[in-house]
């Protein structure tokens, strides 16, 4: 991952705070098939912690079926981002010597990927997931609210997978390398234009997440 050193994060309760407000990250793995290796992504939930990354897949993803073990895989996690238009700066009416830009966040998890077989794992993965995107509900659903025979068809469908992270990379992009007034005024355009980018450039001034 390229991170200009003006926008790299280091610290980990910063990327983590990044990875769980990601709903949807990509899961990338090398696989081998006829002798050939070569990468493969899914779009999948993923549960975050410091230590690992917790979800599934279709047993019928090639990404398990023929994963290369030998080298890691990577997850990538993106949150808020938008584009910058050079008309936000305040050094257009100055000098004119502006461009536009991409603000974002974004954090890469690299790591060994562990494949779960075993159905009693994958229904713990399963209701982990279920539980943590329910929870904000008034009444929320169950793995059990489900017939059981129907619960072990769907398990008997997918499998389980669990990065174990050995190192993150982050970057944070949003305007740190301008002035103060060409950061006010990308986050005035913003607030019209992005609001939810405007708020994570807020924080990130006052040195929050």
């Amino acid at each position: 991952m390229y991170v200009p050193p003006a926008f790299r994060e280091d610290r980990q309760d910063v990327l983590l705070d990044v990875m769980r407000q990601c709903s949807l990250p990509v899961l990338i793995s090398p696989v081998r098939e006829a002798g050939v290796v070569r990468l493969t992504a899914t779009h999948l939930p993923l549960l975050v912690s410091a230590e690992k990354l917790v979800g599934h897949i279709a047993k019928a993803n090639a990404q398990w079926q023929h994963l290369e073990t030998t080298t890691e895989s990577l997850a990538i996690f993106k949150t808020v981002d938008g584009y910058v238009s050079p008309s936000f700066y305040a050094t257009k009416q100055e000098t004119g010597k502006v461009v536009p830009t991409w603000n974002y966040e974004a954090v890469h998890a690299y790591g060994r990927l562990e494949i779960i077989e075993d159905e009693a794992e994958i229904l713990k993965i399963v209701t982990g997931l279920t539980n943590h995107h329910e929870q904000a509900r008034p009444k929320p659903w169950q793995v059990s609210d489900a017939p059981d025979d129907y619960i072990a068809a769907q398990l008997n469908g997918i499998v389980g997978v669990v990065l174990h992270i050995t190192r993150l990379e982050g970057a944070r992009k949003l305007s740190q390398n301008k002035t103060e007034a060409d950061r006010q005024g990308v986050i005035a355009g913003q607030k019209t234009e992005n609001p939810a980018l405007a708020r994570q450039m807020i924080l990130a001034s006052k040195g929050g997440k």
